[in-house]
C-alpha cells in the first residue's frame, strides 16, 4: 500500500500554540468530530499498512464486512477509521485482532469495482480505539482522538532541522520517494505534520510506522526518525556499492538473475508470492519455447517490461495474456505423446486408409499420395546427403480446393486425408466471415483481442503441421470491417505464409508446413486471386451406382451403429436402395439418402420393443408405407417428343440438372418474349439464337410472313430459381426452329453449348455435371460441343457406357440430330400440355 502525503496544511506557529487536530480543522460542517470525546464511527482494518494524519492513501477493499463498513461510513458523513491488523494474512478480523491505535479519516473518492471499491483516503488524526460496539456485518468502534504534544524550544528546531536534512541526504542516496512527497516533507513547517509524512517512508516496517503512531509526543517522533533515517541512508549507499561491485564482477546473464531474485524477495515482502511464481514460470516457457532469435528478443522484451509493471496497471494482464499466446504457439517440432497421432509418410497405408473412408474421388487421392511420396522422397535423400542433385528445398505443402456440391463429401475427406497422414486437423468454417480481424488477429490496443482463427486453430492443434479445413471458402464476404479473402492471400500463398503475421503476436510465424484444404460449392464466386493460389479439384455430383456403393459400404452400417442395431435386425438391399436414390432423393451429394435411410433405421428400434424379433428387410414397394409417397420422378426428361420443348442442362451449386426450354409461336410483330427469371448472359444467347433463326428462316422452309406477323415465347420453367450463363443457346436455337417449322424435338436428347450468330458451336464448363444429371434423368443421347471433348476423361465409364454422346461444332448438326422429320405444315406449331 502506498501513501501520497497531502498538500502541507496551513503552518502555524510552535511558539504560540501545539498542534491542533487534523479532524477539528477539516470538519466545519456536517458531522462534528469532538477533539477529545468519544464517538462510533466504522472500521477497516489495513493489511501490513499504517495510514498517518495528513497522508492520502489509495485502498482496495474487498472483504465483504469492509464494503459494508464503507458504505455505511459513507451514509454518515465520509468519515471513518483504519487501524492496522496484528496478522495481515487474517481475513475474519474480530476486537482483539487489530493494533488499539489508528488514524481517523475521511473518504476523499470511491470506485466500485465488481466485487471491490477502490477509494481514496485522506488521514485526519491520531485515535485511540476504546471499544468494540458491533463485529457483524461490520466493525464499529467508539474512538477518543489523541491530540500531539509538544514542547517549544531550541530541542525542537534542532530535531526539526536535522530531520530535514537526514531525509534529504536519504532521498538523494536512491530512497524509493516520488518527487511531490520529497517535496512536501521540505515543505513542511509544524514539526507534527513534517514527522507524520516523513514517517509514511517506504523502509520503515509495519511495526516501526504502528509505534510512529502510538507515539503522541513530537520530540520522541523526530528523535527517532532521525536515527532511522540516517541508518536507512547508510543502508542505501551499502547497498548501491555492493551493487556497483556485483555489476562489475558479473556478466548480463548474473544480473538478470539477480535482479529476478531481488523481484521475488520484494514480491514476498509485499505478500504476492504467487504472482512471482507465475512471471517465473512464464519467462521459464519463454526460455524453452523454441521461438526463432528475433522473436525470442521481443519476448524477453515484453518479458522485463512485464516484471517491472504493478499489478494494478491495467498493461499488466494485457501483456501477461500477450506472452501466454506467444508461448502456447508451437514454434518447434513438440515431443511425442501417445495420445496424438504420429505423422507418416507411408504412401501405401493412406492409399488404404482413403478408400477405406471413401468411395471414389481418385484424383484428390492421387494428388495426397504423390505429396506424401514427395515429402517421403525429399527426407530421405536430405537424410543420406549424398545426392548431390537433390533438392535443397523442403516440398512445400500443397493448398488444396476442393469444389462440389454440398454432400459430396469434401470436408470428410479434409478429414481423411489427415488420419492418413498422421497428423492434427483443425476446421474452420468461413461462411459468412466480414472482418478481416478474424482471419489476421486484433491489434493489442484493444479491450479483449485475441489473434485470428489461422493462430487459435495452430494453437489449438499443438504442432506446426496440422492438416487445416477451410470450410465453405466460397461465402466469405467483406464489409467495412475488411475483405477476410484478401487476408487468406497470405495464408495460403506458398511464398509468403512462411512469414505469416498476425496483427495480436505481430511477429512472423511459419505456416509453410501446415497442409491448407479449403472447400467450396461454386469456384465463380471465390476471389480470383485467392483461386489462383489453390489447386483446384472438382468433385462432382455421384452417380447412381456410386450412391448405391457408398450407401451399402458406409451410410447403411453407420445408421446401424447410431440407433444400435446390426444387420441381424435390418437388411436393405440395392433394389431398396436404388429406389430410395430414384423417387425420394434428387441431389448431387447424399445427404439426404443418409436421412432417409435413417428414417428407416429409427422404425427398427421401435419394431424391437414391441416384441418383432425378426430380421426387416424392406422391399422396394414397402417404401410408400414406411416413407410415404415418392417425392421426385426418377427421369425428368419429356415422355413423348414435342414441338417447341427442348431438354438442357445446367450446373448450380448443388450440381448439375437437367431443364426444358420451352418456345411458341404467338401473333404479334416478330420479336419475342423471354420468362423464367433469365440472367443477362441468358437474355443475350436467347437473342443470339432468335437472330441466328431469323436469318436462317428459309432453309428451314419457313415462310417470311410466319417471322414478321408472329412472335415467339421462349420460357424456361421453375421460375423461381434464377438462372443464368451462355450453355442455352444451342437449346434455345432448338427450341426455336422446332417451334417455327413445327418439327418435334426427341424426348430422349439433351444438349448444352454456346451459339454464335454464324451458328457456330462454342465450348461451355462443367461437363461431367451436366452429363451425370442427364443420365439421371434418363437421357440417352448428349449433344455437346467438340471443343470438350478432351473433359470426356473425367466422365465415368458406366454413363458413357449408357450416354450416346454428339461432338459438333455447328447448331445445324445439333438441329440434325435432335428434330425429328417434318410431320405438320410449317405454319402449325402446337406444344402438349
Amino acid at each position: 500500500m502506498t501513501f501520497s502525503p497531502r498538500s502541507n496544511p496551513e503552518p502555524t506557529d510552535p511558539a504560540k500554540r501545539g498542534r491542533k487536530s487534523a479532524a477539528a480543522e477539516a470538519d466545519t460542517s456536517g458531522e462534528q468530530i469532538k477533539t477529545r470525546g468519544r464517538k462510533s464511527l466504522p472500521l477497516i482494518p489495513l493489511r501490513e499498512a499504517v495510514l498517518f494524519p495528513q497522508a492520502l492513501a489509495p485502498l482496495s477493499v474487498g472483504r465483504e464486512s469492509s464494503l459494508t463498513a464503507l458504505e455505511e461510513a459513507t451514509k454518515r458523513g465520509r468519515h471513518i477509521l483504519v487501524a492496522a491488523q496484528r496478522e495481515p494474512s487474517q481475513d475474519e478480523i474480530a476486537a482483539g485482532d487489530v493494533y488499539e491505535w489508528g488514524t481517523l479519516a475521511e473518504i476523499e473518492g470511491v470506485r466500485r469495482v465488481m466485487g471491490s471499491a477502490q477509494l481514496v483516503l485522506r488521514g485526519l488524526s491520531r485515535v485511540r480505539l476504546d471499544r468494540f460496539v458491533k463485529e457483524s456485518p461490520y466493525l464499529e468502534v467508539e474512538y477518543s482522538e489523541v491530540p500531539d504534544e509538544t514542547e517549544p524550544g531550541l530541542n525542537l528546531d534542532a530535531l526539526v532541522a536535522s530531520l530535514r536534512e537526514t531525509f534529504e541526504a536519504y532521498v538523494m542516496a536512491g530512497a524509493p520517494i516520488p518527487q511531490e512527497a520529497a517535496q512536501a516533507v521540505l515543505r513542511a513547517e509544524d514539526p507534527g505534520v513534517l514527522a507524520d509524512l516523513v514517517a509514511a517512508a517506504p523502509d520503515l516496517t509495519v511495526a516501526q510506522k504502528q509505534h510512529l503512531l502510538e507515539t503522541p509526543h513530537v520530540d520522541e517522533r523526530l528523535r527517532f526518525l532521525v536515527v532511522e533515517m540516517a541508518r536507512q541512508k547508510e543502508v542505501l549507499g551499502l547497498k548501491s556499492k555492493i551493487q556497483s561491485e556485483v555489476e562489475g564482477t558479473f556478466g548480463q546473464a548474473q544480473k538478470e538473475q539477480i535482479l529476478r531474485e531481488q523481484m521475488k524477495a520484494i514480491r514476498k515482502e509485499l505478500g504476492e508470492p504467487e504472482e512471482g511464481g507465475e512471471l517465473e514460470e512464464l519467462r521459464e516457457k519463454i526460455e524453452t519455447s523454441g521461438m526463432p532469435e528475433k522473436v525470442l528478443e521481443k519476448a524477453k522484451r515484453e518479458m522485463n517490461r512485464l516484471e517491472g509493471m504493478p499489478n494494478i496497471s491495467p498493461e499488466h494482464g494485457m501483456l501477461q495474456s500477450y506472452l501466454d499466446w506467444l508461448v502456447s504457439v508451437p514454434w518447434k517440432d513438440p515431443e511425442p505423446d501417445p495420445k496424438k497421432p504420429v505423422e507418416t509418410w507411408d504412401t501405401k497405408r493412406a492409399a488404404a486408409i482413403l478408400d477405406q473412408d471413401h468411395y471414389g474421388l481418385d484424383k484428390v487421392k492421387e494428388r495426397i499420395v504423390e505429396y506424401m511420396a514427395v515429402r517421403e522422397r525429399v527426407a530421405a535423400v536430405a537424410k543420406e546427403g549424398s545426392d548431390e542433385k537433390g533438392s535443397k528445398r523442403p516440398a512445400r505443402s500443397p493448398i488444396l480446393c476442393l469444389v462440389g456440391p454440398p454432400g459430396v463429401g469434401k470436408t470428410s475427406l479434409g478429414k481423411s486425408i489427415a488420419r492418413a497422414l498422421g497428423r492434427e486437423v483443425v476446421r474452420i468454417s468461413l461462411g459468412g466471415i466480414r472482418d478481416e480481424a478474424e482471419i489476421r488477429g486484433h491489434r493489442r490496443t484493444y479491450i479483449g483481442a485475441l489473434p485470428g482463427r489461422i493462430i487459435q486453430g495452430i494453437r489449438q492443434a499443438g504442432t506446426r503441421n496440422p492438416v487445416f479445413m477451410l470450410d465453405e471458402i466460397d461465402k466469405v464476404g467483406a464489409d467495412f470491417r475488411g475483405d477476410p479473402a484478401s487476408a487468406l492471400l497470405e495464408v495460403l500463398d506458398p511464398e509468403q505464409n512462411r512469414e505469416f503475421s498476425d496483427h495480436y503476436l505481430e511477429v512472423p510465424y511459419d505456416l509453410s508446413q501446415v497442409l491448407f484444404i479449403t472447400t467450396a460449392n461454386i469456384a465463380d464466386t471465390i476471389h480470383p486471386a485467392l483461386l489462383d493460389r489453390m489447386e483446384v479439384i472438382r468433385i462432382p455430383g455421384y452417380t447412381e451406382e456410386e450412391k448405391l456403393h457408398i450407401a451399402q459400404r458406409f451410410l447403411v452400417p453407420r445408421q446401424m451403429e447410431e440407433h444400435a442395431i446390426t444387420d441381424k435386425h435390418l437388411k436393405l438391399s440395392d433394389a431398396t436402395v436404388r429406389r430410395i436414390v430414384r423417387e425420394y432423393t434428387h441431389e448431387a451429394g447424399v445427404r439426404n439418402l443418409e436421412r432417409e435411410i435413417a428414417n428407416i433405421a429409427r422404425k427398427v428400434p421401435r419394431r424391437l420393443s414391441e416384441g418383432e424379433t425378426a430380421k426387416w428387410a424392406p422391399k422396394p414397394a414397402d417404401l410408400d408405407a414406411i416413407l410415404g409417397p415418392p417425392r421426385f420422378d426418377f427421369g425428368l426428361a419429356e415422355t413423348e417428343d414435342q414441338v417447341g420443348a427442348v431438354t438442357g442442362v445446367a450446373v448450380s451449386e448443388y450440381g448439375g440438372d437437367v431443364m426444358t426450354v420451352e418456345a411458341i409461336v404467338v401473333p404479334g410483330k416478330g420479336d419475342f418474349t423471354l420468362t423464367g427469371q433469365l440472367g443477362k448472359v441468358m437474355e443475350e444467347s436467347a437473342r443470339a439464337a432468335w437472330s441466328y433463326a431469323r436469318a436462317h428462316a428459309a432453309s428451314y422452309d419457313v415462310a417470311r410472313n410466319r417471322i414478321e406477323d408472329n412472335s415467339v415465347h421462349i420460357h424456361v420453367p421453375a421460375g423461381a430459381i434464377p438462372k443464368d450463363g451462355p450453355s442455352a443457346g444451342v437449346t434455345m436455337t432448338t427450341a426455336i426452329v422446332s417451334a417455327l417449322t413445327g418439327r418435334a424435338v426427341r424426348k430422349d436428347v439433351a444438349m448444352t453449348g454456346e451459339v454464335t450468330l454464324r451458328g457456330r458451336v462454342l465450348p461451355i464448363g462443367g461437363l461431367k455435371e451436366k452429363m451425370l444429371a442427364a443420365h439421371r434423368a434418363g437421357i440417352k443421347t448428349f449433344i455437346a460441343p467438340r471443343k470438350n471433348k478432351k473433359d470426356l476423361a473425367d466422365v465415368p465409364q458406366e454413363v458413357l457406357s449408357e450416354v450416346k454422346v454428339i461432338l459438333v461444332d455447328h447448331v445445324e448438326e445439333v438441329l440434325a440430330a435432335a428434330l425429328m422429320p417434318r410431320l405438320a405444315p410449317a405454319g402449325v406449331a402446337t406444344i402438349s400440355a
